[in-house]
């Protein structure tokens, strides 16, 4: 491995760690955790890169630390959910961009996830519908077994109608070749907007799967990568069930 292979691999530990510090300072646990787990393995990638001595012992002794830290948080964050105590909240501003379906939900996947409901009313126009093709396409992308998708959204009574029905019923097709099975239902006065992952989580976030900003044109940037488009202001909710056992 060459030396400017280690120094990149060095500057990526750097940027990942130095996120997770600034999570945790926010008290955005959930997101910090996974942070530190991928900037600690960047760094036990350069430890065994490096031949000096010396490094090895700096490198050491900042694996440690970082490793220590995500395990207090590790405890703390299994506490809060056993207490149901445990609730985050994700500020977005407007015209933030890094926060794609991937980064958004990337903490709340785990491999026992094998179903997710979606309750979104506004799955209706061409944007909207991407949008949640999307998020199928990051559910299948994901260290997870997803077997089941369940939709609720509103019926669009409009010109769209039809558009409406041949994309959710192309998506569904899709899906079934991956092995996931897609359940549509419809509502006319479904307002809240929610997602729940049967491995505990419940993501709310106020505009729904629709947070992001309308790209200049098509080969603007931001248009295929979601982590490039600007987004509306909003905030996300994150629960686990055990929160609202009392519900």
């Amino acid at each position: 491995m060459t030396q400017d292979v280690v120094v990149g691999m060095e500057s990526c530990a750097i940027t990942v760690l130095k996120r997770a510090v600034e999570l945790d300072t926010s008290a955005r646990f959930q997101e910090s955790l996974v942070c530190y787990q991928e900037g600690i393995q960047l760094l036990l990638d350069v430890l065994k890169a490096v031949k000096d001595d010396s490094k090895k012992a700096h490198y050491r002794g900042k694996i440690k630390g970082y490793m220590e830290r995500a395990e207090q948080i590790k405890v703390h964050l299994q506490q809060a959910k056993e207490e149901g105590k445990y609730h985050e909240q994700i500020k977005i501003t407007e015209n933030a961009t890094g926060y794609s379906y991937e980064k958004l939900f990337k903490p709340y996947i785990t491999e026992a996830l094998t179903e997710v409901c979606v309750e979104d009313p506004y799955i209706r126009h061409i944007h909207q519908l991407y949008n949640f093709l999307r998020f199928c396409e990051m559910l299948l992308k994901a260290p997870c077994k997803v077997k089941k998708i369940n939709l609720l959204t509103s019926r669009d009574e409009g010109e769209s109608n039809s558009l409406q029905a041949t994309v959710l019923h192309e998506i569904t097709q899709s899906l079934q070749s991956h092995g996931v099975a897609l359940d549509t239902q419809f509502s006319s006065t479904i307002h809240d907007r929610e997602i729940r992952f049967n491995n505990g989580w419940i993501i709310k976030i106020g505009r729904g799967l629709d947070y992001f900003k309308k790209p200049q044109g098509k080969y603007s940037i931001g248009y295929c990568d979601y982590d490039l488009r600007p987004c509306q202001e909003t905030t996300v909710d994150v629960f686990h069930t055990k929160h609202t056992k009392t519900a």
